[in-house]
């Protein structure tokens, strides 16, 4: 037993030993494994962004140069995947390259495909076009044109003249300095006055550029590709054209690069390009579309004085540093959705020609809008717009920049009109300010009108949705989809089967979502939204002093001449009592003189002047005209016939401040005598109407001027105090419109 026992604890001692050394052989095994993966290189199946080239000597660019390949219909130098050395070390080849290729690529519409090469040294590629004059030449009796190497075909031809043309347009704009449009103006050919000509597909994919690539003053009549090429040097592109397409996507420059007075004739694709260091595009012309959608820029971004004649679409960009569009011309339009700027940008003096879209951008620092230029169409839409106006600004001209900003919606906008408000309130531009205070009550209004006339989809019967435009099978969609659960939004009509896109869009407008109202809750918001109506119509909701005077000028010179007409023209019979000639022809005079310039001031600033002209009649006609036609209809026989029926104070005559006056004087005895008639045989008296009408609306006077308290017709009587009652409305408006619109007091009120 002893001799088994031991005999078993030895084999178990093997086996472990055994294990162990099993146990560490695996381990370094796994170890070198690890390390062969980490330092051999990848095979071809795993390194297919690191393609395998071959370095390209003299023999085989003279071989691709005799033997072109053809592509989409043209010849194209093939080389593809090489290893191009232009170093100064190896400067027999690089000057053999820029010889050889001149030659083939001048002589002949050759196109010259890089991609996915490596490029050592430094890059001119405007040595490998052909240089050739634009001076202009004049002919007697000829048009003037361009003088061209006779080698160019007539398509050549045409794109240079285009180059003429554009550059004539823009002489005076963007590109006062450019050298080959300042040669236009000359007759003679310099060397200033020369362009290379790259007549061929420029094809720069994935290709490396490992020092600076220069190609200045060259004019691309064929299409340029450099989709994910790499620039780890400065690259020079000034005073370059693009015929055809020119495309950068993905494109990686790691050091400055140069565009400054480009112009591209076609689109031109920015999309998901890296800007490492500076991106000048200053003074550069994009004749179509130009697209940045998803671009970084990490240092400055100069875009001053570019000319966009397509859209310019900046959607989804960042900007880390600095960005410039000083003096830029748009003429179609910006998008910046969902572009976030890091830092400031600026737009001054900049022309905008359609609408500028802001949704959903983050603004986190300054956006300068100052002297900018927005046409009829132009707006700065902001929905959805990311800006706190504690940490950053928008700037612009005074009383301007606030009528620039337009929002479809209130919903989800709230929040951005207020942090926009306190924005232009701390800068003291009150204006603006409330310029946007009356956009959202604007909003607001519709909302309320939506609400009162809109079919509610969580209410409505299945007939009134057929009635509004759903089909039958649509409408009981919608039934069968409430029973289950309410609608929270009308988007999510979307998730019904049945209902597409374009259904949902024409009908969205009249499509609410909430609660059923009541009677009483139906007649309280349509009493909201009357009472905001008449104060955006009369008033703009309290921010626009000049509306509320035109307002009160013209129901002062209206009452004035009804209280005139009913003191002055009583009757005609038994006995005449009518008013002078004179006195006829000045309150006729004076009455057109005050409604044309309350006229002029309700017309220049109200934004719909009949609306608020008609508001206004509604308020001051009706009622007035009803009682003069009852007092002219029942006549007028009382005693005190040949006495006015308005009093003046005789103790004082001065200007007055009247705010508890009452428009008719009290029945006492010695208030008789301090009141005496208006002296109708003065030829100043018709004055005196126009005063009491003053202390009615405004309570402000020169005298203080009121109804008699005996013989008095009741309906004058109540044409006098109906105006007393609106004046009390008025004078409250024009206190709270004061209010909002003194700098001192605005402050007072909203920075508290």
């Amino acid at each position: 037993m002893h001799k088994l026992f031991f005999k078993r604890r030895g084999t178990q001692r093997l086996n472990a030993k055994v294990c162990r050394g099993v146990s560490l052989h695996s381990f370094a095994f796994i170890c070198v494994f690890l390390i062969l993966l980490l330092f051999l290189p990848l095979p071809a199946w795993a390194a297919q962004t690191q393609p395998e080239r071959t370095p390209l000597t003299l023999e085989l660019l003279q071989e691709r140069l005799r033997t072109p390949t053809l592509r989409e219909g043209n010849l194209t130098v093939d080389l593809q995947k090489m290893v191009i050395d232009l170093r100064p070390e190896n400067a027999s080849f690089r000057d053999a390259f820029y010889q050889l290729l001149r030659k083939e690529l001048g002589t002949k519409p050759l196109g010259l495909d890089l991609s996915y090469a490596l490029i050592l040294g430094d890059f001119v590629g405007s040595d490998l076009g052909l240089r050739t004059p634009l001076y202009v030449k004049a002919m007697s009796g000829d048009k003037p044109r361009g003088v061209y190497a006779p080698i160019f075909t007539a398509t050549e031809q045409e794109e240079l003249e285009r180059l003429r043309f554009v550059c004539l347009e823009s002489l005076a704009i963007a590109l006062p300095n450019s050298k080959d449009c300042r040669s236009l103006l000359g007759t003679e050919s310099t060397p200033a006055s020369e362009i290379d000509v790259f007549r061929g597909a420029l094809t720069l994919v994935q290709t490396r550029f490992n020092g600076e690539v220069k190609f200045s003053n060259t004019f691309f009549l064929q299409s340029v590709d450099a989709q994910g090429a790499t620039f780890l040097q400065p690259t020079n592109w000034t005073e370059s054209r693009f015929a055809r397409p020119v495309s950068f996507t993905s494109a990686n420059f790691r050091q400055p690069s140069n565009f400054q007075s480009s112009i591209f004739f076609e689109k031109a694709n920015f999309k998901k390009i890296k800007f490492q260091e500076l991106a000048d595009f200053q003074g550069s012309i994009f004749e179509k579309t130009a697209n940045f959608n998803q671009a970084t820029f990490k240092l400055l971004a100069k875009f001053s004085s570019v000319q966009w004649q397509g859209n310019a679409d900046f959607s989804d960009v960042y900007f880390a540093n600095q960005a410039q569009f000083t003096k830029a011309d748009f003429n179609q339009f910006l998008l910046l959705t969902e572009a976030t700027f890091e830092q400031a940008v600026s737009f001054r003096e900049a022309d905008f020609n359609k609408l500028v879209n802001l949704q959903g951008a983050n603004i986190l620092n300054q956006a300068d809008f100052s002297d900018a230029i927005f046409a009829t169409e132009a707006c700065l839409s902001v929905p959805g717009l990311t800006f706190n106006s504690n940490q950053a600004k928008i700037l612009g001209n005074p009383g301007q920049i606030g009528k620039m900003f337009c929002i479809p919606t209130l919903q989800g906008n709230q929040n951005i009109l207020r942090n926009l408000g306190q924005n232009f309130r701390q800068q003291q531009q009150v204006a603006d300010a409330n310029e946007l205070e009356y956009t959202k009550q604007r909003l607001r209004l519709r909302e309320f009108g939506r609400r009162l006339t809109a079919t509610n989809i969580n209410s409505a019967s299945v007939a009134s949705l057929i009635n509004l435009g759903f089909s039958a099978t649509q409408a009981q969609a919608i039934a069968q989809r409430r029973l289950l659960k309410s609608f929270r939004n009308s988007s999510e009509l979307l998730t019904i089967t049945d209902i597409d896109l374009e259904k949902y869009t024409q009908l969205s407008d009249r499509l609410i979502v909430g609660e059923t109202l009541s009677i009483l809750g139906w007649l309280l918001q349509a009493w909201s939204w009357l009472a905001l109506s008449v104060l955006l119509l009369l008033s703009g909701y309290g921010t626009n002093f000049w509306l509320v005077f035109g307002v009160g000028g013209l129901a002062i010179a209206y009452f004035g001449l009804l209280f005139w007409l009913v003191d002055r023209y009583r009757r005609l019979h038994p006995v005449p009592i009518i008013p002078t000639f004179y006195e006829t022809i000045s309150i006729l005079i004076s009455f057109s003189v005050l409604e044309f310039f309350s006229l002029l001031a309700i017309f220049r600033n109200a934004q719909q002047p009949w609306l608020t002209l008609g508001c206004l009649l509604i308020i001051i006609v009706p009622v007035p005209m009803a009682l003069l036609i009852r007092l002219y209809q029942q006549g007028r026989y009382h005693d005190l016939m040949d006495v006015s029926y308005f009093t003046e104070d005789g103790t004082f005559r001065q200007l007055r401040l009247l705010i508890g006056r009452l428009p008719v004087i009290p029945r006492n005895q010695t208030f008789r005598e301090r009141y005496m008639p208006l002296l109708c045989d003065r030829r100043w008296n018709w004055l005196n109407y126009y005063d009491f009408s003053l202390n009615n609306l405004v309570k402000l006077g020169f005298n203080d001027i009121r109804l008699r308290d005996e013989h008095l017709p009741g309906i004058i009587s109540a044409l006098a105090w109906y105006q007393w009652s609106f004046g009390l409305i008025y004078i409250t408006l024009v206190l709270w419109t004061l209010s909002r619109t003194i700098p001192g007091l605005n402050l007072l009120i909203y920075l508290k």
